[in-house]
Formats: C-alpha cells, sequence, structure tokens
C-alpha cells in the first residue's frame, strides 16, 4: 500500500470559542502537529496534505509551516464553506501513485495505532472503509423550532434570572429512533485512490458530511470496521480536556498560539 493522508484544517473551530482549537497545547505540541504524527511514523503513509483556512493560509503556514514541513507535509488552501472543499482541494494536491488516500479530522489528536492499524488492514481488502462505534443512548428527533414550557416566564424570570428563561424553552420529541444498526462515525476514513478521486469528480458534492457520503453516492459499498471510543473530535473546551485525559497530558497554562518548531 501506498497512502496518501488528507488533513482538513479550514474550519471555523465556531463551537470552541473565541481562540484556535488547532492551536491548543497537547504536551508542549499543538492539536494539529499531534494529529498529523499519528501518521508519520507508518511505512505505508508516503504523503500528508493539510488543508488550512484559506482566508488566512499565510498566518496558518506561519504557524505550523516548519514542523509541518519537518514531517514531509505539504499545506494548501482549503474550502471557504463546506469540508467536503478541503478535501477535494487537497486531493489535487496527492501524488498520482498512490494506492490509497485516507481523511482524517485536524481535531481528532487520540486516534490509536491499533485504531489506524485496522483501518488500513481492511482498506487490502474492501475500496471504502471507516470506524464507527455503536450507539448506546437512546436516540430522540426533536421539533425544529424551539417552544416555551407551560412554566410561567415571570416567575421563572424572578427566581433564576436569565439562566430561567432559558431553563424554560426546549424542543418537542416527535420520534424515538431506533438505535438498531446505527454507529457513530469517526476518522480515519480510507479509500481506494482511484475511487476516491472519481467520486469527488463525478458532480454534486453538496450535502456531503464525510468522505464515505461522497462515496455512498457513486453506489459502492462501505465497510465499517470497529472505532475506538477514545478517539474524539474536539470541537468544545470541554473535549480539549478529556483528549488531555485520554492521552495522559497535563493541563497547562501554555497555548500553542505562537507555536514555533525547533
Amino acid at each position: 500500500m501506498r497512502v496518501g493522508v488528507i488533513i482538513p484544517a479550514a474550519g471555523s473551530s465556531s463551537r470552541f470559542g473565541a481562540q484556535d482549537k488547532l492551536s491548543q497545547d497537547l504536551g508542549g505540541r499543538p492539536v494539529l502537529l499531534r494529529t498529523v504524527e499519528l501518521f508519520t511514523k507508518r511505512d505505508d503513509v508516503f504523503a500528508i496534505v493539510v488543508a488550512g483556512p484559506p482566508g488566512d493560509l499565510d498566518a496558518f503556514k506561519d504557524r505550523y509551516g516548519p514542523a509541518l514541513s519537518f514531517h514531509g507535509a505539504k499545506v494548501v488552501a482549503g474550502g471557504s464553506v463546506d469540508r467536503w472543499e478541503s478535501v477535494r482541494n487537497a486531493l489535487a494536491a496527492m501524488p498520482d501513485d498512490l494506492t490509497h488516500i485516507a481523511v482524517h479530522d485536524a481535531a481528532r489528536p487520540c486516534a490509536t495505532p491499533e485504531l489506524i492499524a485496522r483501518v488500513f488492514e481492511a482498506a487490502k481488502v474492501a475500496k471504502a472503509v471507516i470506524p464507527g462505534v455503536g450507539v448506546t443512548s437512546t436516540l430522540k428527533r426533536v421539533s425544529e423550532t424551539t417552544v416555551a414550557a407551560a412554566t410561567d416566564d415571570a416567575v421563572a424570570s424572578a427566581i433564576l434570572g436569565d439562566f430561567g428563561m432559558e431553563a424554560t424553552k426546549g424542543r418537542i420529541v416527535t420520534e424515538t429512533v431506533s438505535r438498531e444498526h446505527l454507529v457513530m462515525v469517526q476518522t480515519p476514513q480510507i479509500f481506494d485512490a482511484s475511487l476516491l478521486r472519481r467520486a469527488y469528480a463525478a458532480g454534486n458534492l453538496e450535502g456531503t458530511t464525510d468522505d464515505a457520503s461522497v462515496i455512498e453516492r457513486t453506489g459502492e459499498e462501505v465497510v465499517v470496521v470497529e472505532g475506538d471510543n477514545r478517539n474524539l473530535k474536539i470541537t468544545t473546551a470541554d473535549d480539549l480536556a478529556l483528549a488531555r485525559a485520554i492521552m495522559g497530558i497535563k493541563s497547562t497554562a501554555r497555548v500553542a498560539e505562537s507555536y514555533r518548531f525547533e
């Protein structure tokens, strides 16, 4: 296998807060570099392309470029709106002699070597492989609109202030969804290189939320292998704290905002 790895890193991190989640410190290195390092020691990985924010690409390269270059990773401009745009741009920068292309979320630094090996091994016999974990919680479909609960808003406001107003609002359950045969999908996702290129060149990609859904539109089967609950995607500050705990890293005051490779 000759594998290329795409790391989409062009998102705005709006749910994380004012700071860039990919620059947050994980044991002396930023989240993004920790994620890239998951693949740098694998003998079957021959190319890594990171898709950065197109509107701030120069600053992105200033921050991460030296470290990424040390690991042989190339930086390209990602998409301005959707994730698939970043993957499409990165595909164009991939070498032509690859047999497989994997895509891994920039904010998933906790993927274990065992998980990556399991996914890559499955790709030797299947053209499209993704990891997934079973759904254990009850799933409810809720109304699109928010409604006020029956509690008197004036009373709630007097007792609880602004929190009281928010606590009396919610959405109505419209359906309990069976969790049978449902999985929560993770990355890395890995594909036959020619298949992924064809899928991205095929046409309309609007509404696709991961690369497997792009493949699904071609009619090709996608195989799900066992994922790992530790392989979380950092979305909020609480997720960052959990990632540090999973990796056995103590929280520090240092933030990799001014990170430079030395």
